[in-house]
C-alpha cells in the first residue's frame, strides 16, 4: 500500500540525548561521539527525503493514521546515532503510549489496532532511515577496536 503524503521536516538530533537511556537502546560503549552533526547533514541533504518516499511506499499505515502522526508532530521526533561499536546507525522511533486511551491521545485514535499500525510504522521509517543513511550515505568505518587482553573461548 503506498502512503501519499508529504515527508515531515527532518527530526533535529540533539547531543545531549544519550541512547543509553533509551528503554529500547542496544548501545555498547559509551564514547559520546554519536555523529549526530553528521547523521543530521545527512538528512537534512536527502536521506530523509529519499527513506521516507522508500518507507512510504510499503507502509500499511493508512492516510488517516498518518494524519494522527502528523498532528501529534511524531513524524520528525526521531532520534539517530551513530553505534560506534556495533557500526550501525542507531535509533529511536517516537510511538503512541499505551495508555493513549486514558491519556485521550488524538480525538481520532479509536483502536489499539490504529496505535499497533501507527507505532510499528514508526520502527519501520526508522529502519528504513537507518538502512539509507548506512547504504548511500555514510563512508566512514567503525573505529572500535576490541582490546588485546579478551579471554580465548
Amino acid at each position: 500500500m503506498t502512503l501519499d503524503v508529504e515527508p515531515p521536516s527532518p527530526p533535529e538530533l540533539s547531543p545531549s540525548i544519550d541512547p543509553n537511556e533509551y528503554d529500547d537502546a542496544d548501545v555498547v560503549g559509551d564514547d559520546n561521539d554519536y555523529r549526530r552533526d553528521e547523521l543530521s547533514a545527512f538528512l537534512s541533504e536527502g536521506a530523509w527525503e529519499e527513506a521516507f518516499a522508500e518507507w512510504a511506499a510499503d507502509t500499511d499505515v493508512t492516510a488517516d493514521e498518518w494524519a494522527i502522526v502528523t498532528d501529534l508532530g511524531l513524524g520528525s521526533d526521531f532520534d539517530f546515532f551513530w553505534d560506534d561499536f556495533a557500526g550501525r546507525v542507531g535509533y529511536h522511533a517516537p510511538g503512541l503510549p499505551q495508555d493513549w486511551k486514558e491519556q485521550e491521545v488524538h480525538p481520532e485514535l479509536s483502536s489499539w489496532k490504529q496505535v499497533s499500525s501507527i507505532n510499528a510504522g514508526l520502527t519501520e521509517l526508522g529502519q528504513t532511515v537507518c538502512d539509507v543513511l548506512k547504504d548511500d550515505y555514510i563512508e566512514w568505518e567503525s573505529e572500535y577496536e576490541a582490546p588485546d587482553d579478551l579471554p580465548d573461548f
